[in-house]
């Protein structure tokens, strides 16, 4: 345990909450693209939905490596056990006021107002059960993930703790990096064709694929995250800009748009996605640090500002986008001014619900797992 406060990293602040508000710009970008969502636009728009394709293949991944290296930072702050407590409470609060706030009404939404869900007084007990699972979870999916990746640094970073020898992190590069996240992608790749080939249904179950195959597919991220606060080392490649990486990220890009477009679910999308979404948040990695760190790395009122607006933006915009792509969207013919006319009215409701939000202590809390202090 550690009482003495770092310098804050800025520019991770600053990341971590544009990555969280491009949550926005991904899901009305989604209603005009080529992917089948809860509502879709009359006809698709290809550079909305190369645009949605760019941030779905990078930003989470780049998102839980900073998850993992406050996390860490925070697990040398204090007690294990208070941590641990502290840690769930930030994640968990707001994910579980989420659910009966946000995505239960969601549901109804969907249920009611379109086709997404189907027939419902058909489903069977489990069918509605797991559907339910989908659509509670939806887009807190993020929250759950970081919940059981927090119970399990417990036992992760107890180790790295205690780690004195071993890598020599001063010789590890961009080749080492990608070729250890890529060992691991492939391992991945392996237990998941092992379930397609024996319990193929097992996908189709909410629960299992967020908390089990999303939480290993980000697993390696959270952990680079947690080693590039111990071993500077890896943080200084982070932050220094690499043109390979730069350029491979516009290549990796590439190859995903063509898996999403020429792959199917009965083949190998998944393991290729895979595969390619570990390049690309590697890649990534390296483009949103080196530049973050040359550009956002100071203090800013109004980036502090996103920094804590951004959760809270973020879980409510969901219902919001679906909201307007049922009653907004069918009534503009072009799917451009649609897409920015989204951005303004979901950004704007969303931040007036902030705003009001901060003037409701219990929200306050319930929205961010902290306990108010009372002014004096």
């Amino acid at each position: 345990m550690s009482s003495a406060k770092p310098e804050r990293e800025y520019f991770l602040d600053s990341i971590r909450a544009y990555l969280m508000l491009l949550g926005v710009p991904f899901h009305v970008s989604l209603i005009y693209s080529t992917q089948k969502w809860a509502v879709n636009s009359h006809d698709a728009s290809m550079w909305l939905t190369v645009l949605n394709d760019f941030i779905h293949a990078f930003r989470m991944q780049v998102f839980f490596v900073i998850s993992g290296y406050f996390s860490y930072m925070l697990y040398l702050r204090y007690q294990p056990q208070r941590w641990l407590k502290v840690r769930l409470e930030r994640v968990g609060i707001p994910m579980l006021t989420a659910v009966p706030l946000i995505t239960l009404p969601q549901f109804f939404i969907t249920k009611n107002l379109t086709d997404k869900i189907g027939n419902w007084s058909s489903f069977s007990l489990y069918d509605k059960y797991n559907t339910l699972m989908w659509e509670l979870i939806s887009h807190l999916w993020f929250l759950l993930v970081l919940v059981i990746l927090t119970t399990l640094g417990m036992v992760a970073f107890r180790w790295l703790n205690k780690q004195q020898r071993g890598i020599n992190y001063q010789q590890i590069g961009w080749g080492k990096l990608t070729l250890a996240l890529l060992i691991y992608a492939l391992i991945w790749c392996a237990f998941r064709r092992v379930l397609f080939y024996f319990v193929p249904a097992v996908f189709a179950d909410g629960l299992f694929s967020i908390a089990v195959m999303q939480m290993l597919m980000f697993l390696p991220f959270f952990m680079l995250g947690a080693l590039s606060w111990k071993h500077q080392a890896l943080k200084a490649l982070f932050v220094r800009f690499n043109p390979v990486m730069c350029f491979g990220a516009i290549a990796v890009f590439i190859a995903y748009s063509l898996n999403q477009r020429y792959s199917s679910g009965e083949g190998w999308l998944y393991e290729i996605d895979m595969i390619i979404s570990t390049l690309m948040g590697l890649c990534m990695l390296n483009v949103c640090f080196s530049f973050g760190h040359k550009l956002l790395n100071s203090h800013s009122p109004r980036i502090m500002y996103l920094v804590n607006a951004s959760l809270f933006i973020y879980l409510v915009h969901h219902p919001l986008t679906i909201l307007y792509g049922i009653y907004i969207t069918p009534h503009i013919g072009s799917d451009t001014l649609g897409f920015f006319v989204g951005l303004l009215m979901v950004f704007g409701v969303a931040f007036t619900l902030y705003e009001i939000h901060l003037r409701i202590p219990l929200l306050r809390f319930l929205f961010s797992g902290k306990p108010q202090q009372q002014k004096k």
